[in-house]
């Protein structure tokens, strides 16, 4: 006889959530098409993927790749990723001699965009301060350990101008097509603290 597990219990913020969500609705204060709007776009349009997507183009394409550093904002939006907080882009690319990371010392912009939602830790205080005055320290708490000949740069994005980092293509990826490089790349590498 097959036995069924019972369904996990539904977090107490999840509850309060959807109490909330409901108490709204029924005040006529929300429209529940608007939050599921607003929930596929950022399951679906924005995100992480979308960067890696850019970053997969420009390795395999280096034609885009020159766009990308060079325009950064209209070739991202050549894949169809633009919009609010990602109107003005610059990309840094890594090289061997090279390492960017990204941060916003005064709050937490970031390029939604391309990278969807901010982790909590991008928009920590210790982050945004160590960011600066000890980025080795935090890419080291990230696992990222880089040679001492490699400069590492910090660009503060602000609400004007938003940052992506174009990591370096890893070494044995000739074969792989766009969306197989394009699962390798890790939202963290596009900020700079990892490299893939």
């Amino acid at each position: 006889m097959a036995t069924t597990k019972p369904a996990p219990a539904e977090s107490e913020t999840a509850i309060r959530v959807r109490a909330l969500e409901s108490i709204l609705v029924e005040k006529g204060l929300i429209d529940p098409k608007a939050i599921d709007a607003l929930v596929d776009t950022f399951e679906h349009k924005v995100g992480p993927r979308n960067g890696a997507k850019v970053v997969a183009k420009a390795w395999v394409d280096p034609a885009y790749k020159q766009r990308l550093l060079t325009d950064a904002t209209a070739a991202i939006k050549e894949l169809g990723y633009s919009g609010m907080q990602g109107e003005d882009m610059l990309v840094v690319e890594n090289t061997d001699t090279v390492h960017n990371v990204i941060v916003c010392t005064l709050c937490s912009c970031y390029p939604w965009p391309t990278l969807g939602l901010p982790p909590v830790w991008y928009k920590s205080a210790p982050y945004r301060a160590r960011a600066v005055n000890d980025p080795r320290g935090v890419l080291k708490e990230f696992g990222t350990i880089l040679p001492d000949d490699v400069e590492v740069r910090v660009w503060d994005t602000t609400a004007e101008l938003r940052y992506l980092v174009l990591p370096q293509r890893p070494a044995g990826t000739e074969k792989l097509d766009e969306d197989a490089l394009a699962a390798l790349v890790t939202r963290d590498s596009m900020i700079g603290v990892t490299v893939l």
